[in-house]
């Protein structure tokens, strides 16, 4: 039995489908671990592949490619060098499972399944997959090694089944995907229950990136059995971590002190995982760069800093879109943050379309009041030039709503709504507040953004408006966002109805309403783009609501 091991954690992003471009990095990555020495280094869930893969793992010419890459890998490991734990799909008797699979000496040494397969939220795993077995240990240098893989830590009887079939170290590779809050449940919640009730320590490594709507943050780490914290890594970023580990004088193994890295607070995470998302959603789709309006509002500033804190200030293309109700104010403000952010500000006015469309619709509208239709053709003037914009030069367009105004369905479908990605998709509107205090005194350590602020005070002290109107302000149509807010996370969020939010202190006939306004809008947040996943409950893969609904609990 060896008395020495060392195990690298490979925290990777990944390409999803880019099976020869996954396993490359792997490749590289193992080097770099065996010039340090390492006996194995492991990757994380479904490297080989990319995560989550959806309906895409049903094509059997991907499980092929899969099964050929993963033999190319393991013959890899004939030079005597470190073994790997690759996370992949193989197929048996016409059933797909989610697998580990340790590669060493040249061949594929041992499989294991998943056990656990989520199928709420974010997940629909059951739909892809088959459930494996109870795992086994598996046996490495002399050392019997726990493979449970991502959910099935989250079960302890999954782990207390490894503990008493001898496992001694359990390694536990995810594809967790960023939630607000989520690493301290994972790190003293879950994995430290399960490290409790074995008496072992786990390794648990998750990715980093962006995939979707979906970010992973990384942070992953080393629990000893006595429930001390060995190793954590960085957040948001790709690292390569050598953890040493032997046994004490009970034969008990433990991983040796090593670094310890500062996670991200709140809000700096949400930010972290919006430049995330979005940089490796437009780099991955091969887009030049962003273009988006900028109207000198607060959420189109926050998203243009988040746009160039993600690709650089010479890849985001911000335009400046003025009606007739537009305020000197905006145009100052938006001047203001292109230059702040030192990124393209162009300046198109959309008077001469609503006058066109005037002329146009004369005949039709004879005889009606101006109203909500007017207002929503200048949104959909200013989607239509940008879509322009974006068709002509191939920027991908970057929608700024956020999650209030999409929860009450305050936006113009096919106009403000149009566009490819969203970074505020899941940020209330408070959230978007706090978020550019943040940004305005901080600077992200991921940004290729400027130091210092990047928005003017004003964008953020003065009353949110959509300016479709003279006078207009958002307060003339909702409550103030710190009532709004609460109400919409009560009931988005934690499924509360009327009675319970009014025993919570809020005024019935305004919760009403709002819950009225939340069911109605579900048809325009159908057809919205996708958007960085923030929270527990996001519009699209968490939250699956009809759209024909009579339901009202108030």
């Amino acid at each position: 039995m060896t008395d020495r091991l060392r195990i690298a954690m490979a925290q990777l992003n990944q390409t999803m489908g880019d099976l020869a471009g996954n396993a490359d990095a792997m490749l590289a990555w193992r080097a770099d671990a065996a010039a340090a020495g390492a006996d194995l280094i492991v990757y994380p869930e479904l490297q080989l592949i990319g995560y989550p893969p959806e309906d895409l793992v049903l094509k059997p010419a991907l499980v092929a490619r899969a099964e050929t890459q993963l033999h190319r890998l393991a013959e890899a490991t004939a030079d005597g060098g470190p073994a790997m734990l690759v996370g992949t799909v193989i197929a048996n008797d016409g059933l797909l499972f989610n697998c580990v699979a340790l590669l060493d000496g040249g061949r594929i040494a041992a499989v294991r399944q998943k056990r656990e397969l989520p199928n709420y939220g974010t997940f629909d795993e059951k739909r892809l997959f088959a459930p494996g077995p109870l795992p086994e240990p598996v046996a490495f240098r002399g050392v019997k090694l726990g493979l449970p893989i991502c959910e099935d830590v989250w079960f302890p009887f999954v782990t207390a089944h490894l503990a008493a079939a001898g496992a001694q170290i359990l390694i536990n590779v995810n594809g967790s995907p960023y939630e607000v809050d989520k690493d301290d449940r994972r790190v003293n919640g879950v994995c430290a229950a399960r490290v409790h009730e074995t008496g072992l320590p786990i390794l648990y490594l998750n990715r980093v990136g962006g995939q979707d709507e979906l970010v992973f943050d990384g942070a992953s780490f080393v629990l000893n059995p006595d429930g001390e914290i060995a190793h954590m890594l960085p957040d948001w970023e790709e690292a390569l971590v050598l953890t040493d580990w032997a046994p004490d004088e009970s034969g008990n193994w433990l991983c040796l002190p090593g670094p310890h890295h500062t996670l991200d607070e709140h809000p700096a995470d949400i930010y972290h995982a919006m430049l995330v998302g979005l940089r490796d959603y437009v780099n991955r789709n091969r887009f030049p760069g962003v273009v988006l309006g900028l109207s000198g509002g607060i959420d189109s500033a926050l998203s243009a800093a988040v746009a160039v804190d993600a690709l650089g200030p010479d890849r985001v293309w911000c335009v400046m879109l003025p009606s007739r109700f537009t305020s000197q104010e905006s145009l100052d403000d938006a001047a203001a943050c292109a230059q702040m952010l030192g990124c393209r500000l162009d300046t198109i006015s959309i008077v001469p379309g609503t006058e066109a469309f005037d002329a146009m619709l004369a005949p039709a509208f004879e005889g009606r009041k101006a109203d909500l239709t007017e207002e929503n053709i200048q949104s959909r003037l200013r989607g239509v030039t940008l879509m322009a914009l974006s068709n002509k030069f191939g920027h991908m367009l970057l929608t700024t709503g956020n999650k209030s105004e999409m929860s009450v369905g305050y936006a113009t479908i096919y106009g403000d709504m149009a566009g490819g990605y969203s970074v505020l998709k899941d940020a209330y509107k408070t959230t978007v507040f706090d978020l550019s205090r943040w940004r305005n005194a901080h600077t992200p350590s991921l940004g290729l953004g400027p130091d210092g602020p990047v928005m003017p005070e004003t964008v953020i002290t003065k009353p949110p408006t959509a300016e479709l109107r003279e006078n207009q302000k958002d307060s003339d149509s909702l409550p103030p966002y710190e009532v709004l807010d609460p109400i919409l996370y009560g009931l988005v969020e934690q499924e509360k109805s009327v009675d319970q939010l009014v025993a919570m202190g809020f005024e019935r006939e305004t919760v009403a309403r709002i819950e009225r306004l939340l069911y109605v809008a579900e048809y325009k947040r159908r057809q919205s783009p996708p958007g960085v996943k923030l929270g527990g409950r996001n519009f699209g893969r968490d939250r699956r609501y009809p759209i024909t609904n009579a339901f009202r609990t108030g």
